[in-house]
């Protein structure tokens, strides 16, 4: 039988597989789109840069008006310095900061309606050459008749381009947002609708138990009249898996609604329940159950049961041959709370597999669901407010599972 859990499992994986592709593809053609536009911010950088050249060889003026031309097109923020780094223009800077001219001195008595001429500001000037060095190698042009002397044309990333690099991380994140918050709304509404069913499949179950089952207890009674077998051992233990069957039915019933939890002592329920369940299985699996008997917990005993029984037909199923199963119950007084670990000597679970066992639909026997422990987990969390997980498991020597509780002894002792 194929396993749905490992089926949903590849989809995922595939689903994972096409949304890194389709990244991918994005993010390589964006960074086409970049270089393209780099090496043509490249190309108009140069030509800025002859045309600088041009301005201080030329003489000709109309030929001068048309390199200045030339020169003011580029969009891209540059500066122009000497050889030994010092500014000596700017072009597509924050004109707020680019004032160079050596402000007036301080009037003794300023008029304060007079606007103030703006100020330069060198650490704007050191930041902005540090970045346009970082992002590209500067241009290097001669200067005509100052005996090879050079300046250097530094430029950065125009605002275009620095967008475009920017835009596909944006792009992306709104997509995985969008994409979180889908799935997020697709897997509450699917888990409702999972709920439902599970809620109806429930109640008609313990619907359709209670007729045969009230029909069972008579034919017990008749059976007990009719052949004076009242002290009948075999009677007996036939109306105690009857009454069994009345309490599954019951575990059914409470499903989908909020059980009333009450204060029972959780060895007495425990050490109740398995002495049942030994007499069922074969006797070649001893039980032992220790704790402290006075370790109270909000308990809704018929699912409590059911709790246990999952727990314990796993322990069984898992040991081949001879083995032995262990209950021990004690208290974590720091915390207040109540562990109560199952141990079996079977064949164990790899620590990689210790999440995945609670999932419907994982199972590693040929006839099983895979729903024993999926149930077991929603018993004791959502309706006993616990936890429960594998505490510790060992390939080929066993496992042990562990519930948590909230203790209340504490609580009935200041009561009383």
């Amino acid at each position: 039988m194929s396993n749905p859990y490992q089926s949903k499992k590849r989809w995922k994986y595939l689903l994972l597989f096409f949304a890194v592709i389709i990244a991918g593809s994005s993010l390589l053609y964006t960074n086409y789109l970049v270089k393209n536009i780099a090496r043509s911010e490249r190309t108009r950088a140069q030509v800025w840069a002859r045309t600088m050249k041009q301005v201080l060889s030329t003489i000709d003026e109309d030929h001068l008006n048309f390199v200045f031309l030339v020169r003011d097109s580029l969009s891209v923020p540059a500066i122009v310095t000497d050889e030994s780094g010092e500014i000596k223009t700017t072009r597509g800077l924050d004109s707020t900061k680019t004032f160079i001219d050596i402000p007036p001195e301080p009037e003794k008595n300023p008029d304060p309606k007079k606007k103030k001429p703006p100020v330069y500001d060198p650490q704007y000037f050191e930041n902005e050459l540090a970045t346009m060095k970082a992002q590209h190698q500067p241009i290097r042009i001669s200067i005509p008749g100052f005996g090879g002397s050079y300046w250097l044309v530094y430029y950065k990333d125009s605002q275009l381009l620095t967008q475009l690099k920017v835009f596909p991380y944006v792009q992306l994140s709104i997509i995985a947002v969008f994409l979180m918050v889908a799935y997020s709304a697709f897997s509450s509404t699917r888990k409702s609708e999972q709920n439902q069913v599970w809620v109806g499949l429930a109640k008609e179950t313990a619907h359709q138990l209670g007729t045969p089952i009230s029909s069972l207890l008579a034919w017990i009674e008749l059976l007990k009249d009719k052949f004076n077998a009242e002290e009948d051992p075999l009677i007996a233990e036939m109306s105690n898996d009857v009454k069994r069957l009345e309490v599954v039915a019951d575990r059914f019933s409470k499903i989908g609604s909020q059980p009333v939890l009450e204060q029972h002592s959780v060895y007495d329920v425990v050490k109740d329940f398995v002495d049942y369940f030994r007499v069922r299985v074969t006797d070649k699996i001893t039980f032992e159950v220790n704790g402290d008997h006075y370790l109270t917990a909000g308990i809704n005993v018929p699912l409590f049961d059911w709790v246990i029984e999952n727990l314990l037909k796993n322990a069984v199923n898992a040991i081949e041959g001879k083995g032995s199963i262990k209950v021990d119950i004690a208290a974590n007084k720091t915390r207040n709370l109540v562990y109560i670990d199952v141990t079996d000597t079977g064949k164990g679970i790899p620590r990689s597999k210790f999440a995945t066992v609670f999932r419907p639909g994982y199972t590693t026997r040929k006839r099983g669901w895979g729903l024993g422990l999926s149930l077991t987990k929603r018993m004791v969390e959502n309706y006993h407010r616990g936890q429960i997980f594998v505490k510790d498991s060992e390939v080929g020597k066993g496992t042990t599972f562990r519930i948590i509780l909230k203790n209340t002894s504490h609580d009935q002792d200041t009561t009383a």
